[in-house]
């Protein structure tokens, strides 16, 4: 008995010096991390249009601000383990992050970091809470291991489901967007003027697209040409509608045709396979369906169908029993 509360005191002292040492380093990271310079500020802004509307880090709360500052200088040393070590491997890295819209240059690290505070929490919260109700066992051993292993991998889950919501943004809103940018061009205007006329109508319906168009925008204002805005703007979202998109109009400005017309037609075909995909998924109801109507559904209509005659049954037949 004093061997088991000795054991259950150390594991609150040790919660207790995490707890500590947790806190301290966050007031620490608090009062000693200051504020970037503005240089670097304007720098992320021309990098990340979303900053000069109000979506950035300053625009944060207070708290939030602070642990977005210590996550972002603690990470890189966290990630340091975890770093690509090819050009090859940070490249696909960096392409994930920007696919769901994270263009930082700390992404990388803030990931990764996150990925190995999920496994350091995992061995520790998944052993000490297996320890203490199951004890030194294999069982133990495997819960641990199990934890550390989900919480290792759930960053890279929350990015798979940012990238995949992302895009179908993306997806629904470019019709609409095509539309409008067929109807600006054909008024007059210039591709470029027709992306920023887009950009400014549709930052409130479809924000996801606009802050894409208006990142194009300060890219050809900063001289770069319009093939390779166009190309990095399909490679940078992950949409294949919007690499063809991007594809057209490279061609399009390459050979002098009607960028009105290649607009139009695009806009067409998204719109009929966004009907396509409609009817699909509606065909793949009724498939969908079986599975709870039988699981949840018919059990409910087998009791209240037969239940009544099952009763009636069981009535008559044991006094027949009885009797014999």
């Amino acid at each position: 008995m004093f061997i088991l509360a000795a054991i259950e005191m150390q594991y609150i002292i040790a919660f207790a010096l995490f707890g500590g040492v947790a806190a301290t380093v966050f007031l620490l990271g608090e009062v000693f991390i200051n504020n970037r310079p503005r240089a670097e500020e304007r720098l992320d802004e021309i990098r990340d249009p979303r900053r000069r509307s109000g979506e950035s880090l300053g625009a944060l709360p207070k708290k939030e601000k602070s642990v977005a500052k210590v996550l972002k200088k603690a990470t890189p040393g966290l990630a340091k383990a975890l770093r690509p070590k090819t050009e090859a491997e940070h490249g696909k890295l960096r392409d994930r992050l920007n696919h769901a819209g994270f263009r930082s240059e700390n992404a990388p690290n803030v990931l990764l970091g996150l990925k190995v505070i999920g496994l350091i929490a995992g061995l520790f919260l998944g052993g000490s809470f297996s320890l203490f109700f199951t004890g030194i066992t294999t069982r133990t051993l495997t819960q641990t291991v199990s934890a550390a292993g989900v919480l290792f991998y759930l960053p890279d889950l929350v990015l798979r489901l940012l990238t995949s919501r992302r895009q179908e943004k993306i997806f629904l809103a470019l019709p609409d967007a095509l539309d409008l940018m067929v109807v600006c061009v054909e008024a007059g205007l210039g591709l470029d003027q027709a992306m920023r006329k887009v950009a400014d109508e549709m930052a409130k319906s479809y924000r996801v697209l606009a802050d894409e168009f208006a990142l194009c925008n300060l890219q050809l204002q900063m001289g770069r040409s319009r093939n390779e805005v166009l190309h990095e703007l399909g490679a940078r979202t992950g949409v294949d509608d919007l690499r063809s998109l991007a594809s057209i109009l490279i061609q399009a400005d390459k050979f002098g045709s009607s960028i009105g017309t290649a607009l139009r037609v695009q806009s067409d075909s998204m719109r009929t396979r966004r009907a396509q995909i409609a009817e699909e998924k509606a065909a793949k109801t009724a498939v969908k369906l079986i599975f709870p109507l039988v699981l949840f559904i018919f059990p409910g209509i087998f009791v209240v169908l037969v239940g009544p005659a099952a009763i009636t049954m069981v009535r008559e037949m044991l006094p027949m029993l009885g009797g014999g």
